[in-house]
Order: structure tokens, then C-alpha cells, then sequence
């Protein structure tokens, strides 16, 4: 099940649909009633299960009774859900019409997080507790007289200062909040509720979600799960976000709805989410595993990657295989043989710089390349191409049938273990540098063999269209024997997509399958083929999976929330302006927030903040201290950048430099 935001109802009783659906104006733009209900019916029509409404203030409140009754009228039956923060009261009037209730945690009965370390004594904690419930209860009552559900919300940038102060800003302080709250709920013998562990940071919400379902375990306890990836961002970055997050979770069973939160217009969340849910079920109908197996290595709960050793060089070799692999993680691209005919616009695709049309390897630089076919012996010029490659410490890849029979000096030998275990590879020069591909599902006797042998990388590569194994858990299965054995190989992950697969199901295919090992610190690199698709989108999506996944910063992070009742601003608009002018400044993190309740909380991983105020106005941040406050609006982007150089951190862009060769 997927669930869609309708998040506003501004103070004159109208809506602004949220999940980025602004509009023009700078200060959030207000929508006729009438208008909002036809967004939820958009919404309604195009397969959402549920939508969430943000309502702020008792006269929104009041102006849900209109909206619930109308859609009744019309037989639109979606379920609605209000979103609440700091008002209690609010939530008492609206749980009287809408089938549930999302309340955060952090900031339903305390007060907003001051970012503080408070002290506490066991009777002061006790009281603030005391305190929650007394403002809490009256709810739970009603909810269970009206039959509503409700979903505890925790959001990884909204945890109170007690909560910090006892637990840190961490996945175990978010669970704790949640907790806080659902043992009144059981308390009060009220069982409807579900869970949220909401972060911008995928591996920090794929931890709170993990170690919220250790706790219920613990307890007993067995209550659905709704996740999201919040203030994801738009385009590819936030659809790549979500699916490393939610992918990760539905691919180990976990999930019961999800939500994509994406800084474009709501109807735009829908097809992603549709896939990302599809991908889940099918997962689960098709039964997808491997035989079963114990786990004594992986972090489940904290992220402590696990290094493959990077090539070292050897003596006697002709060039410099230590740049074949990128320590905070590698980008491998598969080349044929028609890039090769032209290879200055090879070396740009693979985002080299070229000085006097020769390359050289910048930030964002494919680390090695996959020839699956070398060019004949005679073909000087292709072979002169891939020489000035490998002379730049970029490795080539090439099967060992095409090695054997058109060698190519300096090449790196793709080979399967059935090809180690028949010793057809030393037919090889000695010395001849392997990367030996291995789906992880095979008998244990038949991965002794890498004890004995010398590779530079693993290539994890189960084929896509495999129904009955899963690539996640044979990868695991993986990384299981070769800790269990000590090895120490970089491991690649080489996933091969069919033709005519959708950009998205790529991209979110990636997430899930890579990113679910990724985050948990497994694996170096990535490898992703689609003969079908564009180069540079291919390389631009192994970049950003790398980078969401908190490996390699390769440019600018974004943390983008989508509009809603609160945003102060138009999100779509602003953030495309300073996307413009910040793009290139990698290394730098950048949170564009429409509001202030969960600005400076998911801010925690950004370097500047822009946040909305006050209409039309925008407080800048540095980390989570607001460093100027109430800026014009038009004045904002300016100087926001302007903060960015007064603490060192800009560079000016990067202008496309001219090839001075003849």
C-alpha cells in the first residue's frame, strides 16, 4: 500500500497540496477548497491508498469536516490522514472526521527541540513523562471512541531535547520517542497505531527502522510499519534516496505502506511509490531467497563498512593499478566497441578532463572501464584510446576468451569460477591481473577456490531477471563466506538490466539491490548495464547511488522537504534557483526547508540551511545555528551563497575548458 500527501490547509480554510505541489507565488500559495478536493481525487484516481493532510490550526481543523463530507458526496472513500505538530487540541477536533491521526513525537506535548543538553534527575525525566501522557491520553481516548488508527511519526529532525539529552540525536533516541508514546497507547488498551522512523539520511532511517522492529520483538510487540525517506529531494537524487531506504526494508519484509516524499508535485510521488511497492510484493510472492545460512558479521544497527583491500602495486607492472578502485567507493562502466571510434566523446562520457585531448581523471571520474569485446590487434587507434586510459590508472576489464585470443597489454581478466576451477586463466601471462565474477547462491565447495586465488575485485553479479534467488540476500550470503574466511577482495556490484527497462525501475532496481548492501557497508563499488539506456544517465545514477548511500561525495547534497501547509515558500522554484547556482560544490551539504519544524533537526547532516520564517522571509543556518534571520526573499539565494564563501566552502563553476589540440 502506498500513501499520498495532501499536505496544507492554510489559515483562510484552503489547501496547498504538499509533496511539492506549489504554486507560483513566493509565499505558499493558497488553494480554493474546491480545488484541493479535486487534487485528492486526482490523487484518489490515480491509485493512492491514502492521503495526508498537514492541518495547523483549529480553523483548518474545522475546514476538514467540509473537505471528509464532500469527498463522501462525490463516493471517494480514501482514506485521510491529518498531520499534527504542536497542537494537541488541533488533533482532538479532527480526529471527530478523519480515519487517522499522525502525531510526531518530538513535538506533540514538548516544546521545539533548542538543540540543548539538558540535565535530569530520574524524578524530573519521570515528570516530563507524567507530563506526555496527561497531554496525550485525551487523544488515545478519542481515537479509540471514534475507531481512528494513528501513526506515531518520528522524525529523525524533530526529537525533543530530552530525548537528545538522554539518547543522542541517533536512531536509538528515535525509537525511544516512538516508545515513549506507545506504551500510553497500550496503557490505554488502544492497539490501532503504527510506526514511523522517518530520516533524510537513508542509512540512519534503515537503522531506526531495524532497531524499532529489535525492540517490538523484544517486547512482544507486532505493529505495522510505514516508511518514507523523508525530505528525499526531487528528481533522480530523491527517487534513488527512497529506494535505497524503503527498497533496503521491503527487500528484508518489513514495510506494511510506504510513501515517496518528493519535492514535485504530489501526483508525481505516485508511480515511484507504485514501483517501489511492486518491487516488495513481488519479492514476497515469488518467495525469493537463497538457501539458509548464519549471519555472524554484518551491522545491522550501525554502519561500520566493511573495506576491500584496494590494489597495491606490484613490481614490474607498467602502470599504476591503484587508481582502478576509489577507496570511498568505485564507479565501473561498460564501454563497447563504437565508443572506442571516437574516443574523445569517450573520454568526456566517462567525465574525464581533457587537456590537449588527452585525459585525465577529475572528481567524478568512472574509475574502470568493461570491454566485453577488444578491438582487433590491427585497430592502432582504439587500442592507442585504451592505452591512454589505463595510463591514467583507469582499469580496462575484458573477458579471458577475448584476451587470450586479442590480448591487450595492461588489461585487467573478467573470469567465472568455473573458468578457475578448470585453470584455463593461467593460460595467462603471469602476473596477469583477475577480477573474478561470482553470484553468491553457488555450493560452498565451489567458493573454496577464491582462498587460493590473487583477485583484484569480486564481481557480486546474480542475473536481474532471476525469479527464485534474491540478489540481496545471495550478496549477503556472499560477504558471509568471505568474513568467515578472512578475505579481504573488493567486492563490485554488477547488476545487468534487460532491455527496455524503465528508467525508473532502473534507478530504484539499483536502490534497492545495491543500496540495501550498501548501506550496510557491503560492497565497493558499482557496475550497472543497460545496453538501451544513455551513458551519462547510467553513470550520473552509479554516482548518486554511491553518494546516497553516504560513500562517495561526488557534488552538491541536497536536503529538500516537500511544501505543504506550513512551507512558507515555493519549494519547486527555490530549490531549482539554488540548485542552479550550487550544483557544483561537492563536499558541501544544503538544506532547503519550507518550515522551521523539522528545518534545523534534518539539517543535522547538511552544512548551510535555507529556511523559511516567515513569509517571505528566509533564516540561513550553519549546521543547526541560525546565523541570519528574516533575509528578503529575493536577497536569500544571494546570500546564502555568500555564506557559503565567508566559511570557505565555494569554489567558482567549472567553465568548459578548450581542447587546444590541432
Amino acid at each position: 500500500m502506498w500513501t499520498m500527501s495532501l499536505d496544507s490547509l492554510p489559515h483562510d480554510g484552503s489547501y496547498e497540496c504538499s509533496s511539492c505541489m506549489t504554486r507560483p507565488g513566493t509565499i505558499a500559495h493558497l488553494i480554493g477548497e474546491q480545488a484541493a478536493r479535486s487534487v485528492v481525487m486526482r490523487i484518489a484516481d490515480m491509485g493512492a491508498d491514502l492521503v495526508r493532510i498537514t492541518v495547523q490550526g483549529k480553523r483548518e481543523a474545522d475546514a476538514c469536516y467540509e473537505i471528509k463530507n464532500t469527498l463522501v458526496q462525490k463516493n471517494y472513500t480514501i482514506p485521510l490522514v491529518a498531520d499534527i505538530h504542536f497542537a494537541p487540541s488541533v488533533a482532538m477536533r479532527v480526529a471527530e472526521c478523519f480515519d487517522k491521526i499522525r502525531v510526531n513525537p518530538g513535538n506533540f506535548a514538548d516544546r521545539r527541540a533548542q538543540f540543548e543538553t539538558l540535565e535530569y534527575t530520574e524524578d524530573d525525566y519521570q515528570k516530563e513523562l507524567e507530563h506526555i501522557e496527561q497531554v496525550f491520553s485525551p487523544l488515545v481516548e478519542k481515537c479509540k471512541k471514534y475507531g481512528r488508527a494513528m501513526r506515531i511519526g518520528t522524525n529523525h529532525g524533530s526529537l525533543s531535547d530530552r530525548i537528545m539529552s538522554y539518547y543522542g540525536d541517533s536512531p536509538r533516541g528515535m525509537v525511544e520517542s516512538a516508545f515513549e508514546f506507545a506504551r500510553i497507547c497500550r496503557k490505554l488498551d488502544y492497539h490501532n497505531f503504527l510506526f514511523s522512523m522517518k530520516a533524510s539520511n537513508p542509512v540512519v532511517m534503515v537503522q531506526a527502522y531495524r532497531l524499532l522492529v529489535a525492540e517490538m520483538n523484544v517486547q512482544g510487540w507486532d505493529y505495522p510499519l510505514h516508511l518514507g525517506v523523508t525530505e528525499a529531494g526531487e528528481g533522480e537524487d530523491g527517487r534513488m534516496k527512497s529506494a535505497i531506504g524503503i527498497g533496503t526494508l521491503l527487500q528484508d519484509g518489513l514495510g506494511d505502506t510506504i510513501r515517496v516524499s518528493l519535492t514535485e508535485p504530489p501526483e508525481e510521488e505516485i508511480d515511484p511509490c507504485r514501483r517501489l511497492a511492486n518491487l516488495g510484493m513481488r519479492a514476497t510472492e515469488l518467495q525469493r531467497g537463497v538457501a539458509p545460512f548464519e549471519e555472524k558479521h554484518r551491522h545491522y544497527f550501525d554502519f561500520l563498512r566493511r573495506t576491500g583491500q584496494l590494489p597495491i602495486q606490484k613490481e614490474g607492472e607498467e602502470v599504476d593499478y591503484r587508481g582502478v578502485l576509489h577507496r570511498d567507493g568505485s564507479v565501473l562502466m561498460s564501454v563497447s566497441l563504437d565508443q572506442l571510434k571516437t574516443p574523445e566523446l569517450l573520454y568526456k562520457s566517462l567525465a574525464a578532463k581533457l587537456v590537449v585531448g588527452m585525459p585525465f581523471k577529475d572528481l567524478a571520474t568512472v574509475d574502470s572501464i568493461l570491454l566485453r569485446e577488444l578491438p582487433p590487434a590491427d585497430d592502432s587507434d582504439a587500442r592507442l584510446a585504451l592505452k591512454r586510459l589505463t595510463d591514467i590508472s583507469m582499469g580496462v576489464i575484458t573477458p579471458l576468451s577475448e584476451q587470450l585470443t586479442k590480448p591487450l597489454p595492461n588489461a585487467m581478466v573478467l573470469v567465472n569460477l568455473k573458468e578457475l576451477s578448470s585453470g584455463a586463466y593461467k593460460l595467462l601471462p603471469e602476473g596477469t591481473r583477475l577480477a573474478v565474477s561470482v553470484r553468491g547462491d553457488e555450493p560452498y565447495e565451489d567458493l573454496e577456490i577464491l582462498k587460493n586465488v590473487d583477485a583484484t575485485m569480486l564481481f557480486h553479479d546474480l542475473p536481474y531477471t532471476e525469479d527464485k534467488i534474491s540478489r540481496v540476500h545471495a550478496a549477503r550470503r556472499l560477504f558471509e563466506f568471505l568474513s568467515e574466511n578472512a578475505l579481504d577482495f573488493p567486492i563490485i556490484h554488477h547488476i545487468q538490466f534487460p532491455n527496455s527497462t524503465h528508467r525508473d525501475d532502473l534507478v530504484i532496481g539499483a536502490g534497492s539491490n545495491a543500496g540495501a548492501l550498501l548501506v550496510d557497508g557491503l560492497g565497493d563499488g558499482i557496475l550497472l548495464e543497460a545496453r538501451d539506456q544513455d551513458f551519462d544517465f547510467l553513470r550520473n545514477t552509479s554516482f548518486n547511488l554511491l553518494q546516497g548511500c553516504r560513500m562517495r561525495n561526488t557534488k552538491t547534497e541536497y536536503v529538500s522537504c516537500p511544501s505543504c501547509g506550513r512551507t512558507l515558500f515555493d519549494l519547486q522554484e527555490i530549490s531549482a534557483e539554488i540548485r542552479e547556482k550550487t550544483s557544483h560544490l561537492p563536499g558541501v551539504s544544503i538544506a532547503i526547508m519550507g518550515c522551521i519544524v523539522n528545518g534545523p533537526g534534518e539539517m543535522a547532516d547538511a552544512d548551510f540551511g535555507y529556511v523559511g520564517g516567515a513569509p517571505g522571509k528566509i533564516d540561513l543556518y550553519v549546521g543547526k545555528t541560525v546565523v541570519k534571520r528574516a533575509i528578503e526573499m529575493e536577497r536569500a539565494t544571494d546570500a546564502l551563497i555568500q555564506l557559503i564563501k565567508d566559511h570557505g566552502r565555494w569554489v567558482d563553476p567549472p567553465t568548459e575548458e578548450q581542447d587546444t589540440g590541432n
